[in-house]
């Protein structure tokens, strides 16, 4: 029993970070997309600026970690039990959960809908904790899921859409070739902001994940003489190059749909929109520790910027598959982990 305790938990890991290798591939996009279609940056060069980004923002934090390691779902009374197959199941739990999440980012990528990573794993959470009877941490899911699920993306299309106002009601009468080339520029900066940003969020999520697993193992110095959360280094740094490597590896298909389909971004309007997203991102990480979706932020902020043209100038047809995407990824990746884990459980026979 031991050890397969001991190959789960580093099966565990290693799927955590695959799924921070899909979660960077497929939220790559998030941070370069604008500044890509505007040609303030060339794909390639964009990509690899956004992984730098996204590597050094996983490792400037970890209170997104501990929500994620301890608001979603308590795992104490598996973590905490000295007999084996206690921890055999919390860790076929973190496991469910984390199968589910990349199950539902492998379909949204495959048909270029930007949907959140951090939903998909934290449904994931849910559904598994559920199909165990596991207690879900309902309030810690609505306080820092559900309300920054609906409020950030408000949040983001209203910013943007009030900034880019302002900015062109100053730049009116600017030269416009050679106010859009300096955009074009500052774009540079917006975009690595974004990045950092998307690192500072999404790369945490797998470090709390990862933390869980560890916790169910009953891994040594966890927590803190106060009972704090406290995330070794080298599960920060595994996350935080797993999701770079992700981003590198691209996002062509979610980029498409963000910087052309959604609306035809110019660089004042992408560099506005990256500028509020990045702003969004540290604020909800620092502040609040909720574990937001930049997917969601960032998509809503391309949305703000497009309305200051026109209402008719945002293909609200494509937004609607957007907004479609981000209802049904708690309950979807939800139901695939909860699957997973009848399965699993099945399987090991435990």
């Amino acid at each position: 029993m031991e050890s397969l305790i001991l190959f789960l938990v580093i099966f565990v890991i290693i799927t955590a970070l695959v799924f921070d290798f899909t979660n960077g591939f497929h939220d790559a996009a998030n941070a370069i997309a604008t500044c890509v279609s505007t040609r303030a940056l060339k794909p390639r060069t964009a990509l690899i600026m956004a992984g730098v980004m996204n590597m050094v923002g996983a490792l400037l934090g970890t209170e997104v970690a501990k929500t994620i390691g301890d608001g979603i779902i308590d795992i104490s009374q598996f973590s905490d039990s000295p007999v084996p197959e206690d921890n055999l199941h919390g860790l076929v739990i973190i496991m469910a959960a984390l199968i589910g999440a990349i199950a539902w980012n492998l379909i949204t990528w495959w048909f270029g809908l930007p949907s959140s990573s951090s939903h998909a794993l934290i449904g994931g959470l849910a559904g598994a904790g559920l199909a165990s009877v596991t207690k879900v941490q309902w309030w810690g899911i609505i306080d820092h899921v559900i309300i920054p699920m609906f409020v950030s993306p408000f949040i983001g299309f209203i910013i943007s859409f009030v900034v880019l106002s302002f900015i062109l009601k100053l730049l009116q009468n600017r030269p416009y070739h050679r106010t859009m080339r300096r955009f074009r520029r500052a774009q540079i900066f917006s975009s690595a902001a974004m990045a950092l940003g998307h690192g500072l969020q999404d790369a945490q999520k797998t470090m709390g994940v990862i933390v869980l697993a560890l916790l169910a193992f009953q891994y040594e110095g966890l927590r803190d003489v106060g009972g704090e959360l406290v995330i070794p280094f080298w599960v920060k740094f595994a996350a935080a190059l797993a999701i770079s490597l992700g981003t590198l590896a691209g996002g062509g298909r979610i980029m498409r749909t963000l910087g052309k389909k959604v609306f035809k971004v110019e660089p004042v309007h992408g560099f506005v929109a990256e500028g509020v997203s990045a702003s969004v991102l540290y604020f909800t990480a620092y502040i609040f520790h909720a574990p937001v979706s930049t997917t969601q932020v960032v998509s809503s902020a391309i949305m703000g910027v497009g309305a200051t043209k026109r209402l008719s100038a945002v293909s609200w047809g494509v937004a609607g598959n957007i907004l479609i995407a981000w209802v049904l990824t708690l309950p979807a990746a939800g139901a695939f982990s909860a699957l997973c884990y009848q399965l699993l459980h099945l399987f090991l026979q435990y």
